[in-house]
């Protein structure tokens, strides 16, 4: 991949994702598809109530406009084949982004913030996540062997190196999704995270489409910051967020070591983390709290911090994270 193609890629994407925002902002408003605030949330985040949402429509769309071009340009100069993860990474994202449609859909159609149940959602991202995984098998020649970050070893799975995938696949996309909680953490995480797959498609394997989905990830979430940095004029939605989520688990298998995206994705599986064992614990001890709320970045808003300070704190772990996972290549 050259470096104009690549340069043009995330430019392009960061464009039309600030000239859609720009215009979608309003119509969202006119249509009054405001954000619902639960009740069960910091008080504080009452006044964010009526934030347009479903602004990842705007990177949604300029990603899969300049996916499209770069899947043309590098069929053209090499193969179709050359250009089948990217494509099916991308179409991976987009499956889950039109589930965060639905879902954001059924949330403004109610007026309340909540959309579809949990077991809907999820058999909706079984479903694609086992879409993505038998075309990977078909047209990619993926195995069952799992490599271990930081050492030479893989070991051979068999039948359940397909349960782990299908885990990996959904616990990312709802992690990245439980990240959206604050102005500008996702988009910021997920930026970083685009930079470390830009960088190892670039200069360790060689990888064009996964230095494609960086660019895509890098453009769309600086993009979205424009408006989406506290404090927050528009929300991305479950749209937003599952979307960065397929791209996200869809890049880690790219990089033939899944596993990764635990070392990248560090903050996605804090958020996720926090929740369960909230959950487990308000369980075990009959209704204490591990944490003042769960997921973590809600903690430590109510410890005092501010939504700037939480983004700066782990968009840092997260640039630890993926230098972890950099050299663990």
């Amino acid at each position: 991949m050259t470096g104009i193609t690549y340069a043009l890629s995330l430019v392009l994407t960061f464009g039309i994702t600030v000239l859609v925002s720009r215009w979608l902002i309003p119509v969202l408003k006119s249509h009054k598809m405001g954000q619902k605030i639960l009740d069960i949330g910091p008080r504080w985040h009452k006044s964010k109530e009526g934030t347009p949402t479903m602004g990842g429509l705007a990177f949604l769309a300029a990603s899969v406009l300049v996916g499209a071009a770069a899947i043309v340009s590098v069929s053209l100069r090499e193969s179709f084949s050359a250009a089948l993860p990217l494509l099916l990474t991308l179409a991976y994202g987009l499956l889950n982004g039109l589930i965060g449609i639905i879902d954001d859909s059924a949330k403004l159609r109610h007026k309340q913030n909540e959309g579809l149940t949990a077991w809907q959602k999820y058999v909706l991202q079984l479903l694609a996540a086992a879409l993505y995984l038998v075309a990977l098998i078909r047209f990619t020649g993926l195995d069952t062997t799992l490599r271990i970050p930081f050492t030479d070893i893989s070991v051979e799975l068999g039948w359940g190196y397909y349960v782990l995938a299908m885990l990996l696949l959904t616990g990312v996309v709802n992690s990245v999704n439980l990240t959206d909680g604050i102005d500008g953490l996702c988009s910021s995480v997920t930026l970083i995270v685009g930079v470390f797959f830009s960088l190892a498609g670039f200069l360790l394997l060689g990888n064009e489409g996964l230095s494609v989905i960086g660019a895509l990830l890098i453009g769309s979430a600086a993009g979205f910051l424009v408006y989406n940095f506290y404090p927050a004029r528009v929300f991305m939605g479950d749209t937003g967020s599952l979307f960065f989520g397929g791209l996200v688990v869809g890049g880690a298998f790219l990089t033939g070591s899944p596993l990764v995206v635990v070392l990248c994705g560090i903050i996605y599986v804090a958020e996720t983390l926090s929740v369960i064992l909230q959950v487990l614990y308000f369980k075990l001890t009959h209704g204490k709290r591990l944490f003042r709320m769960s997921p973590i970045h809600h903690h430590f808003e109510k410890c005092g911090w501010s939504e700037t300070r939480i983004v700066i704190i782990f968009s840092i772990v997260t640039a630890l994270g993926c230098a972890a996972a950099y050299f663990s290549l």
